[in-house]
């Protein structure tokens, strides 16, 4: 028996940005958002049991390793939002990008990691479709996760 708390997943991201106007306009204009709240300064973004907190007022230089990843069900949608947008695409095989504040932003799909939605959230966001590459399935496996 541990006497340590296991870490069972993330709740939320705070993501430090300039004006939350223009971050939630760049934002949904590369992603579908739904909104779920806003306070003075913060605006909060549903990722079905998860979120993104929103904070305005960066305070920090633009991001070089420190990074965060996103799970999407459509990389090369994003892709075509970001190029759309004019946003700074990173160089390299997977998708990086820069938000205008300086956030380094990664980007994932769904079925090729072993990240994994229970399948009534799925449902809920009408992602229920989705499933998992070999490559993905075999992450899960190999952990002992399936």
């Amino acid at each position: 028996m541990t006497h340590r708390a296991r870490l069972v997943g993330i709740n939320h991201i705070a993501l430090e940005v300039g004006d939350l106007d223009d971050a939630l306009a760049f934002y949904g204009s590369v992603f579908e958002l739904t909104l779920r709240g806003r306070v003075p300064r913060m605006a909060f973004v549903d990722l079905g049991d998860q979120f993104i907190a929103l904070s305005e007022g960066r305070t920090q230089p633009r991001d070089e390793a420190r990074h965060f990843g996103l799970v999407v069900d459509d990389r090369e949608r994003v892709r075509v939002a970001l190029d759309a947008a004019g946003a700074e695409v990173m160089p390299g095989r997977g998708l990086d990008f820069r938000d205008p504040w300086g956030n380094h932003v990664q980007v994932v799909e769904y079925g090729d990691i072993q990240f994994t939605k229970d399948e009534a959230v799925l449902r809920g966001m009408g992602l229920d479709r989705l499933g998992k590459s070999k490559a993905g399935v075999r992450e899960l496996e190999e952990k002992g996760l399936r």
